[in-house]
């Protein structure tokens, strides 16, 4: 699982550097970046059957997923 697709630096190019800085700075982006990971990891691994899942189950993670890109995009433009 060396190439998730879906990290943050590869949906949001654009802040890579602000990111980075966030993630040593700030506690509450921390938290947003590692639960994203955590949900971008499970999406992967439902979608190439590494850990199958019922439909409803990863329609749920994605939806989880999108929800909280939004708001790391929204901290990142206020940021």
């Amino acid at each position: 699982m060396s190439n998730t697709p879906h990290e943050l630096h590869e949906e949001f190019p654009e802040f890579v550097e602000k990111i980075h800085a966030l993630k040593v700075s700030d506690q509450h982006f921390v938290k947003m970046a590692e639960e994203y990971h955590e949900l971008n990891g499970k999406v992967h691994r439902a979608e190439t059957n590494v850990e199958p899942r019922e439909e409803l189950s990863e329609v749920d993670l994605r939806k989880r997923r999108a929800a909280l890109k939004d708001e790391i995009y929204a901290y990142l433009k206020a940021n």
